[in-house]
């Protein structure tokens, strides 16, 4: 199917093939995968097939069973929440029956019986149950031989680690560490099946990993890397079922183990990027009506991933493409636009903004240049943003309400500045909702220089006029201004934290070449 142009006659970049990029720990950075279909920026390029499985920036693991025993989670957790029976700590070796094995007994025909849990009997049952279990398991992870002869090698040391961890849990059926560390052993095994094979399938090896970190995840309620890998692993096998119900109901519980793996560790931008990126691949399977409310919550999961690592060129690119997505679908559905809303063209622009910043600080990647060509002229060149902010009088920090001046300014890599009266850039109607203020006299103009700022934040004071604060921190003291809406100050706290960052990283001449061409 042709795709439909962009408002400048261009087209998205056609969707690259790549393998899911994944690893269990430390946490992995998923690409976006935007479909055409969706009318969004594409991600970037694979890496190549032998960093396909691990992150590109940690390197390839020498010895996976030791990295996996050491990012296993310490033990010394509260325990889960009591079942309707009393759950019995580790050393008092039974516990209640799980919800998983009442399904097994329906499977059968037959409903277990809650038998004592001091019971020969029920004892007896749950330890052959675990043991069919783990052999089954077992059988799944013999039978993978990868797809060379490094993957065949990987293979093996994989292989040894679950025997481990089948032994670890025979003797103590509760020890959620093994538990948890079989699981990635599980996921990291579903990475080397043959793309042809059919037994076992990738699939069989991903839905016993989320049974394991289900387990783990049950005796541990706080182990926020089996709650961020598992929904690695439901995200995996939901790519695998397309646009269906069946992938949608995935999508839902990927996001909500995202969830519980951020509330349990904050801190982590890895897994803020992948929760937006699950909720991106939901709003294009759900209803239309749902879409906005879902498209809006992952641009906040993508720039709360920025705000804790400003330069996280993922999470910056794929805050580009769903901007980028927002605003075909806005433009299409004619969709009314209040005065805190933005523009299409506004939305296209931000959007450019973002991929344009990802390019300056990854030049290398060869999507985010494709992306960059397709977005440049979506810019206000030879500058990177252009808008319009609430200023104070010339020379003043506080004065009276009634003398601040709406007025223009531009970003560019070196500076943010107040245009001077008489050298307004014309913007199209839709990118301003007010007329411009006009600046008086041949006053001296608001300049801040990249190389000065020490910290820019979202203020609220009452010496300010209503609206959204903005100050920045500078060597020569604090520059404060007024954004039209919150949205609007949110794009402009991203554009400068964005320069600045390029800028400490010594990139400052690629987002030179990008807005000056």
């Amino acid at each position: 199917m042709p795709e439909p142009e962009s408002p400048n006659g261009t087209q998205p970049p056609p969707e690259p093939d790549h393998e899911p990029q994944r690893e269990p720990n430390p946490h992995p950075e998923p690409e976006s995968v935007p479909n055409p279909e969706a009318e969004s920026l594409q991600n970037p390029e694979p890496v190549p097939s032998e960093q396909a499985q691990l992150e590109s920036e940690s390197g390839s693991k020498a010895d996976p069973d030791a990295d996996l025993r050491e990012n296993a989670i310490d033990s010394g957790e509260p325990e889960i929440n009591p079942a309707p029976q009393p759950q019995l700590r580790k050393d008092e070796g039974s516990r209640t029956f799980t919800m998983r094995e009442l399904l097994h007994g329906l499977k059968n025909d037959s409903e277990p019986e809650r038998e004592d849990g001091n019971s020969p009997y029920s004892q007896e049952s749950q330890q052959q149950q675990r043991n069919d279990e783990n052999n089954a398991a077992m059988d799944l992870i013999n039978s993978v031989v990868g797809v060379d002869e490094e993957g065949r090698s990987r293979q093996r040391i994989l292989t040894f680690a679950a025997r481990r961890y089948a032994t670890a849990i025979e003797r103590n059926p509760e020890d959620y560490d093994a538990l948890y560390n079989w699981a990635l052993v599980l996921q990291e095994s579903a990475d080397n099946v043959s793309p042809d094979s059919t037994s076992p399938s990738k699939d069989a090896l991903l839905e016993e990993a989320c049974r394991k970190y289900d387990e783990a995840t049950r005796l541990c309620p706080t182990l926020h890397d089996a709650f961020y890998n598992w929904a690695i692993a439901i995200s995996d096998r939901a790519k695998m079922r397309g646009r269906t119900k069946e992938a949608e109901e995935l999508w839902k519980q990927a996001t909500e183990n995202y969830v519980k793996a951020v509330q349990l560790n904050w801190n982590s931008p890895q897994a803020l990027n992948n929760w937006g990126l699950a909720l991106q691949e939901l709003s294009a399977i759900v209803p239309a009506r749902e879409k906005q409310k879902i498209v809006r919550t992952a641009i906040s999961k993508f720039r709360a991933a920025i705000q804790l690592q400003f330069d996280f060129h993922r999470a910056i690119y794929n805050l580009g493409t769903v901007l980028y997505g927002l605003a075909e679908d806005t433009l299409r559905t004619g969709g009314s636009i209040n005065s805190q809303e933005l523009s299409p063209n506004e939305l296209y622009s931000q959007s450019a903004i973002y991929i344009a910043a990802a390019h300056a600080l990854k030049p290398n990647y060869s999507v985010y240049s494709s992306a960059l060509r397709l977005v440049r002229s979506m810019l206000p060149l030879p500058h990177l943003k252009v808008g319009y902010l609430t200023a104070p009088p010339p020379g003043a920090t506080i004065a009276p309400h009634n003398d601040w001046k709406r007025s223009e300014f531009f970003l560019d890599h070196e500076k943010l500045q107040q245009i001077p009266k008489g050298e307004h850039r014309p913007l199209p109607q839709s990118l301003s909702s007010r007329p411009v203020d006009s600046m008086s006299g041949d006053k001296k103009n608001i300049k801040v220089d990249i190389a000065d700022i020490v910290s820019v934040s979202a203020c609220a004071d009452l010496t300010l006029p209503p609206g959204a604060g903005l100050c920045i921190d500078t060597t020569h003291g604090s520059v404060f201004l007024v954004a039209d809406s919150w949205e609007s100050l949110d794009g402009w706290l991203d554009a400068i934290r964005l320069v600045y960052t390029i800028y400490v990283r010594g990139k400052s001449d690629v987002l030179a070449g990008i807005i000056a061409g």
